[in-house]
């Protein structure tokens, strides 16, 4: 059987299970199973059976059973579970698979190394490096660098690699948690090979393992559980509900509200790692195309403050720099940045061709300036030259795999190169960072929760998108993530204000799909007010369903009454669906507000039109052509009312102003209509002529001359002059 093959027959099975058709799917896995040749899951199946046959035979018999639900979810998650151990088995045989490939090769580990010993392994680094540190020169750090280096890896490897834990492994798991000893960068990584174990297969051991990772005293440890968490909670959705004790724990942790603070937190945090591609895009393509364009205005512009006695910049300088456009980019990046985006992304993603990033366990290894790879290339020490690098890399600017593509891409540069890369920063800026208050700000920066899981799901993001294999491995960025549709997360993800706070982040990323979704669950729960109205109709609107949009807004308008944005957005919605006197009543109430509001006088005009009362709405373009100077478009108003109107001398007095200035095809078209309307048969003519070059050809003039029959026929044409008048031309 072929992996294609395998996954098709295990998709079926799965659906099956997720329906709960429990015994269609039993019959299906029964060949699943016996294809393995694994005497222990047929057996585990058979027993499944069993036990289900026995709990439908009481049911018939009409026999009571309390525990008949709960004992059905068992046999469903049993069923799922011998599943997932029949479809790992088989392509363990034919996978080529990075995941595959490391199961079949599980005796790369020394002989009897299991977490037990590898944690004891772990934890004697810390006092290995003591000990190195009394030593001249450092006597044995190789060794002991390489031992620590080749255990995380055994141990990431060989926790990837497990599909399920039994009890013992399980208890062996947590005592990397309760480990006092045991280096945080060790318990991190570790924490990332149980989230890509659950990826790649459910385990609710590793997933309880995870919740009880979220309560560990270190922030990076519990903010790597999280995501963990979420990530797994994502893939298999389904999955909880027949784990009625997992379940009830996610739920207990849900009333803690710091918990679900932190859980929308991440829900935004992935979110918006979704816009990395976009914001990559413009970081590429305008951002810093646009600083390097203007390199010598950077170099003359202090940001902060002058270095003179004045303490100010040259002005000229500043008038250069807007001119330039650059402050509007820079501003846009910082605002970027600020919210947490991906900025760096763009820069660092073709810095991970070194050998380190072969690895994929480097992926996940926190940035630490003791890894080998590190202290042999670059050097960093915090007093030394190297000392404003060191505080770069201990701040939260960029993610764990950035850092060590900078300290890489540092080391690849001669001296020279080097010292004039750090020598970009000043004296003064050197003194500022290595001030103690600013380094315990940078510190403390780098330490928040937030900022911690928010470059954590930027390192995540850049493994599943550039790592060698990363075709293999499933990237729920380009996935759909909709955490308050899960089933595990939507209680505790209720709260209006949470709900709010992501519903405000599609919007303001015009996702408007998403947001609208979100904003209507806060109407539907009786939670909208004036705002949230506004901003459904406005997404609605952009969506093109005016009429819905149209709806919100009237809501919106009730809530907040004679708000100008509502009202014009009202006016707007009503005049896409033609509804031409709702609009007008609107357009009205704004005037009355804004009288001499250019935009609102053209639209009321163009409504009048509509209607067919051309005299009032002449009033309006000749109110708006007073107002502003060498208003085409209210020349057009005046010229096409004018003409309806009769008024062929003034229609064609301001079709000569168009015609004079920048005319469209329509002009031409219009203009014609006024000549022949006014008996100038000869201008008409050159007129249309005109018209069909403008537009390309005649059969477009036709379609668009045609929608106008009606209007000259009302106007005194005779309908047989018009094939005449079309031939001549």
């Amino acid at each position: 059987m072929n992996e294609q093959l395998i996954l098709r027959q295990y998709q079926q099975i799965t659906e099956l299970l997720s329906e709960r058709r429990l015994n269609e799917a039993c019959t299906q896995l029964e060949s699943f199973v016996r294809d393995c040749n694994n005497w222990a899951l047929t057996n585990r199946l058979e027993q499944t059976q069993t036990a289900y046959r026995y709990m439908l035979q009481y049911m018939r018999q009409g026999m009571t059973d309390p525990n008949r639900y709960d004992l059905h979810k068992k046999l469903l998650a049993d069923t799922w579970e011998i599943a997932d151990q029949a479809r790992v088995l088989m392509l363990d045989k034919v996978s080529g698979s990075y995941y595959h490939i490391l199961r079949n090769n599980q005796n790369s580990a020394p002989e009897g190394y299991g977490m037990d010993t590898l944690l004891r392994v772990l934890e004697g680094f810390s006092d290995e490096m003591a000990v190195c540190r009394l030593t001249p020169g450092f006597q044995g750090l190789n060794g002991i660098l390489s031992r620590h280096e080749d255990t995380h890896r055994f141990l990431f490897l060989m926790t990837w690699s497990n599909s399920h834990w039994t009890a013992e492994e399980t208890k062996q798991a947590q005592a990397f948690l309760k480990s006092d000893l045991l280096p945080e960068n060790d318990l991190c990584l570790f924490i990332s090979a149980v989230t890509l174990s659950l990826m790649e297969v459910f385990d609710d051991q590793k997933l309880n393992f995870l919740l009880d990772g979220i309560q560990h005293k270190s922030v990076q440890a519990s903010q790597r559980a999280l995501i963990g968490l979420i990530f797994t909670l994502h893939i298999h959705p389904q999955r909880i509900e027949l784990y009625p004790a997992l379940k009830a724990r996610i739920s207990l942790n849900g009333e803690d509200p710091a918990f679900v603070k932190q859980i929308n937190r991440v829900y935004i945090q992935l979110l918006r790692s979704q816009e990395t591609e976009k914001i990559d895009k413009k970081m590429r393509d305008e951002i810093i195309p646009e600083m390097m364009r203007n390199s010598t205005i950077m170099r003359n512009i202090r940001f902060g403050f002058e270095e003179s006695e004045e303490n100010d910049i040259n002005p000229d300088w500043e008038a250069v720099f807007e001119k330039s456009g650059l402050d509007s980019k820079i501003r846009e990046m910082n605002e970027l940045q600020l919210e947490g985006a991906d900025v760096y992304m763009s820069t660092f993603s073709q810095l991970k061709r070194f050998p380190f990033f072969k690895e994929p366990h480097n992926w996940f290894y926190p940035f630490d300036p003791q890894h080998s790879s590190v202290i042999h290339q670059v050097g960093i020490n915090p007093t030394g030259e190297n000392a404003v690098l060191s505080i770069l890399l201990s701040s939260g600017f960029f993610c764990n795999s950035d850092k060590y593509s900078f300290c890489f891409t540092i080391a690849e540069l001669p001296q020279k190169q080097r010292d004039m890369m750090l020598g970009q920063f000043s004296a003064q800026d050197r003194e500022d960072m290595k001030d103690k208050e600013n380094n315990a700000s940078l510190q403390e920066y780098a330490a928040r929760p937030e900022n911690i899981s928010n470059q954590y799901i930027h390192d995540l993001y850049r493994f599943f998108k550039l790592s060698q294999r990363k075709s293999e491995f499933r990237n729920i960025f380009q996935e759909e993530i909709a955490l308050h549709r899960n089933p595990a997360l939507k209680e505790i993800l209720k709260d209006s204000a949470l709900l709010n706070a992501v519903a405000d982040f599609h919007f303001k990323k015009e996702r408007f799909v998403e947001a609208i979704e979100l904003y209507q669950i806060l109407i539907d729960r009786k939670s909208a007010d004036a705002d949230i109205f506004q901003k459904i109709g406005y997404c609605l609107q952009k969506e093109k369903r005016y009429f819905e949009a149209t709806n919100a807004y009237q809501k919106a308008d009730v809530l907040k009454p004679d708000h100008l944005w509502t009202l014009r957005h009202l006016a707007t919605c009503f005049r896409q669906i033609k509804d031409f006197n709702s609009a007008l009543k609107y357009y009205q109430r704004v005037e009355s507000i804004e009288p001499d509001n250019h935009n609102i006088l053209f639209y009321t005009g163009s409504c009048l039109a509509e209607q067919g009362n051309y005299e009032e709405a002449l009033k309006y373009f000749f109110k708006l052509d007073y107002l502003e100077n060498d208003c085409v478009k209210a020349w057009r108003g005046i010229g096409w009312c004018s003409f309806i109107c009769g008024k062929y001398e003034q229609a064609m007095k301001y079709y000569d102003k168009i015609l004079n200035a920048k005319p469209l095809t329509i002009d031409y078209l219009n203009a014609g209509h006024v000549a022949w309307g006014g008996g100038d048969i000869e201008y008409a003519v050159t007129l249309y002529s005109k018209a069909i070059l403008e537009c390309g050809g005649k059969d477009i003039f036709l379609e668009i001359f045609n929608r106008d029959r009606s209007s000259l026929i009302r106007q005194g044409i005779k309908e047989e002059d018009i094939p005449l008048m079309l031939d001549m031309i």
